[in-house]
């Protein structure tokens, strides 16, 4: 039978087993990664060492790409049926696309510290990255907001989850332009390698430790967003009967 991630969501014990051999996997791609960036990939011979920092930052941007995808996604799956387990899939993909966009900021900041000279240059990509994470940090900012004002336990909420949908669907519109920023406007980034058009001009040693580097970080990713879904479904089944209480009880006053 065909497990789905849905079904690696459920609080179950199959699913709970699921979610440990991604955890086992994740750790085993992590592993292979290091070996494969730190020992059998060559340095970069203008770069050096410093190189080596791109099988961290590129798949965490990468990555993070894909959990605002879900938050994308999710949100339009919720404002379509109203089933508000796809507002805990967007919340958790929020929190792990906001995570890794900020890995990817730091690391990218040194990188450009050890190769540019610099931590910060107004290049658009990286101006970009931080509207992106701006944008996404405002998203859970509001979810915090409205649900402090609605009153509802933890965010678990119709009033929160509609209007997170809407910027969830929005804010998804900056991905293509940071994505794209390096083809469209002058920028100290470079544009693609390992999917450009031509043959990719990098190392195959260099490619084969990035693609393993992108496997465990979405391998970890994916666990840790199933385990967050899991987490807000408990507190969501616990806040519940307290909640229904909470409205009879004001009714009755």
């Amino acid at each position: 039978m065909r497990t789905t991630t849905v079904d690696l969501a459920a609080d179950t014990r199959a699913g709970a087993a699921g979610r440990r051999t991604m955890a086992w996997t994740a750790g085993g791609l992590t592993g292979a990664a290091a070996l494969a960036g730190g020992l059998l990939a060559p340095a970069d011979a203008a770069q050096g060492p410093a190189q080596r920092i791109m099988y961290v930052h590129v798949p965490a941007a990468w990555v993070a790409y894909l959990a605002f995808a879900v938050v994308l996604a999710a949100s339009v799956a919720y404002l379509v049926g109203g089933d508000l387990r796809w507002d805990r899939f967007a919340r958790a993909g929020a929190e792990v696309g906001v995570t890794l966009t900020t890995v990817a900021i730091a690391t990218g900041a040194y990188w450009g510290h050890l190769v540019w000279g610099t931590w910060w240059a107004w290049d658009p990509r990286l101006v970009g990255t931080v509207l992106l994470l701006l944008t996404y940090t405002g998203y859970l900012a509001l979810r915090r907001a409205v649900a402090e004002r609605s009153g509802a336990r933890d965010g678990a909420d119709r009033a929160v989850a509609r209007p997170a949908a809407v910027v969830g669907v929005a804010g998804f519109l900056l991905v293509p332009v940071v994505h794209f920023s390096v083809v469209w406007w002058r920028s100290l980034h470079q544009q693609a390698t390992m999917l450009a058009p031509e043959r990719p001009p990098i190392d195959p040693r260099m490619g084969l430790a990035l693609l393993l580097a992108t496997a465990a970080v979405s391998v970890a990713a994916l666990c840790v967003l199933l385990h967050r879904v899991v987490r807000l479904e408990r507190r969501h089944a616990t806040a519940a009967p307290e909640e229904r209480a909470r409205r009879t009880a004001a009714g009755i006053g």
